[in-house]
C-alpha cells in the first residue's frame, strides 16, 4: 500500500506504508544512531515525534520487552529506507511491523532517507504527516495548518502519574520524571541508590518527604519553556545544597534556574556525538536526542562553570553549579542506545552523595 510522508512546507516523499495503516502527525526529526531503533522509538524524549531513521535497515534485531524504555511507542511515527521482515536475535520476541501494529504506529518505507535528511538539515526540523490519503493536494493543505509540536504537555502525556519507589539500595535519590527512560533507573539502581520517582509537577515539600541526598532532574521531550514551573523546586533543591543531576531537558532547566536561557537548534541533536570534557581534555561519545541548548551567555560565570562542549558544534553539553557542586549533561550518560563510556557522570553523582552521606556520619 502506497504512503506519503508531507513536510510542512509542502515538500513530499511517496513511498509503502508498515506497520498501523493510518495517519500520524508529529515533528519530522532524523536520528543518526546505527543501533537502538527500539529504545529510540519508546524514548519518552521522542514524544510528538515522525523519526526518520538513517540508518538504511531498521528491524534486523526484531523488538523485545527489555530494551524498551517506556511501557510503548513514544514516536508518533517513523521512516525508513528499508524494514527487515526478518529478524536474527535470539533475544527477539516479534519484528518491527508487528510491534509496530500493536502499538498503533504508523510508519513509512521505501524513502530516500539521505536525502530526506539532507532536506530537513537545510532546512530544519518541521512538522509533518504520513498518510494513505492519496490526495496530496489536500494533504499538502492539511500540512501547512499543523500547529507547532510545543506545550506543556508533552512532558505532561509521558510524566508518572503517581510517585513509585523502589525500596532496594543504599542512597536515598530522588528522579523527577519529565520523561524518564527506564535504563536510566535501571543505571541508578546498579549504582545502589534507592529511587523514589516522582511527577513532573511534584512540590518541593512532597519530595523532601523522602528525604533525598540527591536529585536527578531527568529527560524529556519538547521546549524547556514550557516546563518553567519545575525551576522555583530546582533553585530550593541548590538552596538547600541537595546534589543535583540534570539530564537532557533536566540539564537545559538546571541551567535556565542558574540564570541561563535556552535556543532552538535548527536540525537537533539526535545519534551519537562527541563530546569534550574541558578540564581533561577527554572525548566521550555520547547518545542525544534533543532540540534545544544552552546559551553560553546569561550563565553567571562566578557560579557556573561551562564544562563539556559539543565537538561538532561548539554547543554547551554540561554545565557545573560551583557551590554546590550539582551539575547536568545534555546526553544520556546511561547510553541506551549508543555508547556508555560517559557513564562516569553516573559514579560522580553518585560519588558525591557517598561525600556527604560519610561527612554527615563524622560529623554525627
Amino acid at each position: 500500500m502506497k504512503a506519503y510522508l508531507c513536510l510542512q512546507d509542502g515538500k513530499i516523499f511517496t513511498g509503502k506504508s508498515i506497520g498501523f495503516a493510518g495517519e500520524a502527525v508529529g515533528e519530522v526529526v532524523y536520528n543518526t544512531g546505527m543501533t537502538g531503533y527500539q529504545e529510540i522509538i519508546t524514548d519518552p524524549a521522542s514524544s510528538g515525534q515522525i523519526i526518520v531513521f538513517t540508518y538504511p535497515l531498521i528491524g534486523n534485531c526484531g523488538v523485545n520487552s527489555s530494551d524498551a524504555e517506556s511501557s510503548g511507542a513514544k514516536a508518533k511515527g517513523i521512516v525508513l529506507k528499508e524494514l527487515s521482515a526478518n529478524p536474527s536475535n535470539y533475544r527477539a520476541e516479534k519484528n518491527l511491523h508487528k510491534y509496530m501494529v500493536s502499538q498503533r504506529l504508523v510508519g513509512i518505507m521505501d524513502i530516500d532517507t539521505r536525502a530526506l535528511t539532507k532536506y530537513l538539515r537545510h532546512h530544519g526540523t518541521m512538522m509533518g504527516l504520513i498518510s494513505i490519503d492519496d490526495n496530496l493536494t489536500e494533504l499538502a493543505e492539511k500540512a501547512k495548518e499543523l500547529p507547532a509540536n510545543k506545550g506543556a504537555q508533552l512532558v505532561k502525556s509521558v510524566t508518572t502519574q503517581e510517585a513509585q519507589i523502589f525500596t532496594e539500595g543504599q542512597y536515598p535519590v530522588t528522579v523527577i520524571d519529565f520523561g524518564t527512560k527506564r535504563s536510566l533507573l535501571k543505571a541508578l539502581r546498579a549504582r545502589d541508590c534507592r529511587i523514589t520517582l516522582v511527577g513532573a509537577e511534584t512540590g518541593f515539600e512532597e519530595i523532601m518527604t523522602s528525604a533525598p541526598q540527591g536529585v536527578v532532574l531527568s529527560n524529556g521531550p519538547g521546549d524547556p519553556d514550557d516546563v518553567e514551573y519545575a525551576l522555583p523546586i530546582i533553585k530550593k533543591l541548590l538552596e538547600q545544597k541537595i546534589p543535583v543531576l540534570g539530564i537532557g531537558l533536566g540539564h537545559l532547566l538546571l541551567g535556565k534556574a542558574l540564570g541561563g536561557s535556552t535556543y532552538r537548534l535548527q536540525a537537533g541533536h539526535r545519534g551519537n556525538y562527541p563530546v569534550k570534557e574541558l578540564q581533561t581534555g577527554r572525548i566521550y561519545q555520547t547518545s542525544q536526542n534533543h532540540d534545544y541548548v544552552l546559551h553560553d551567555q546569561g550563565l553567571p560565570p562566578d557560579e557556573v562553570e561551562i564544562i563539556l562542549r559539543n565537538l561538532h558544534d561548539q554547543t554547551v553539553e554540561g554545565i557545573r553549579h560551583q557551590k554546590t557542586g550539582s551539575f547536568s549533561v545534555q546526553f544520556n550518560p546511561e547510553g541506551c542506545p549508543g555508547p556508555r563510556e560517559a557513564e562516569y557522570y553516573l559514579d560522580q553523582f553518585v560519588g558525591t552523595i557517598k561525600e556527604k552521606q560519610l561527612g554527615g556520619e563524622k560529623n554525627a
